[in-house]
């Protein structure tokens, strides 16, 4: 196996105590602050030690190429952006608190119904106006660091990218537009008069209809599980990333880190197609 290593501040102490434990047969630098340790040997104290030098670490199969890949799938809020809409369209209608919570407990796993959490939330928005949603998009979304790399890494090698998202088509299409992004999916927020009813139209997007999309796309690409990628931080994109040849726990909640192939803590987005060849 290979052992990828990566850090904003990963210097060379870092490395040689990392290939002390891991014993490479060779290590090779693929970034500034990214090296690959090419035969390492497992060891139980790397990922200990890795996390308490705030270096994020992945054991990858020798031969994964990224221009293999045929599709990436990512998130939306914390994950392809810093924020959580819901929870600003919360802060801007006065219930930022109420909603934030119901947002962390979601993510976390901690209520069993996440349409019914959803649902909770966007009630709470009823009344605002729709001028709130452009507001968000204007002022406070910004791209997470490394996202315009990954995906012109991911155009330049021909692969798709589908963004999935329990939020907002607002936000999915203005993203999809203004990035060149090739599908998206998420949920329609009901306005009336010109403002937020506090309700949504059709199908809520829960962890079942991402996993859903996430299989469409992939037959409509024709493309087989390892050349697939997916990448989210919370509970409901848990689904999604077991149907992925490499899932990508991004920032995540301690539920997804357990879960997920790998996982990027420290380092942005760019840092992707550094775990592959």
């Amino acid at each position: 196996m290979n052992l990828v290593v990566q850090g904003p501040a990963l210097g060379s102490g870092d490395l040689d105590a990392v290939a002390l434990l891991a014993k490479p047969q060779a290590t090779r630098q693929i970034a500034p602050h990214a090296f690959r340790l090419i035969g390492a040997m497992k060891n139980e104290g790397i990922a200990a030690l890795c996390d308490a030098r705030r270096i994020d670490h992945a054991w990858m199969a020798e031969g994964r190429r990224f221009a293999d890949l045929r599709l990436v799938a990512m998130d939306m809020d914390s994950t392809l952006i810093t924020i959580e809409c819901i929870d600003e369209l919360g802060v801007i209608a006065g219930k930022g608190a109420e909603i934030a919570a119901i947002t962390g407990q979601a993510m976390r796993g901690e209520i069993a119904d996440y349409k019914e959490s959803l649902r909770r939330r966007v009630a709470l928005l009823a009344g605002q106006p729709e001028a709130s949603l452009e507001q968000v998009y204007r002022d406070r979304l910004r791209l997470t660091p490394g996202a315009e790399v990954l995906i012109d890494r991911c155009k330049a090698s021909g692969v798709k990218l589908l963004l999935v998202s329990g939020g907002f088509t607002f936000f999915t299409e203005r993203l999809k537009a203004r990035l060149g992004l090739d599908y998206t999916l998420s949920n329609v927020l009901e306005v009336k008069g010109g403002r937020l009813t506090g309700k949504l139209l059709g199908d809520i997007v829960d962890a079942d209809a991402k996993a859903s999309r996430f299989r469409q796309v992939m037959n409509e690409l024709r493309a087989d599980k390892e050349h697939t990628v997916a990448i989210g931080d919370g509970a409901n994109d848990l689904r999604m990333m077991v149907e992925a040849g490499l899932s990508i726990a991004f920032h995540a909640k301690p539920v997804v880190r357990a879960q997920a192939s790998c996982a990027l803590t420290w380092c942005g987005l760019d840092a992707v197609p550094n775990l592959f060849e």
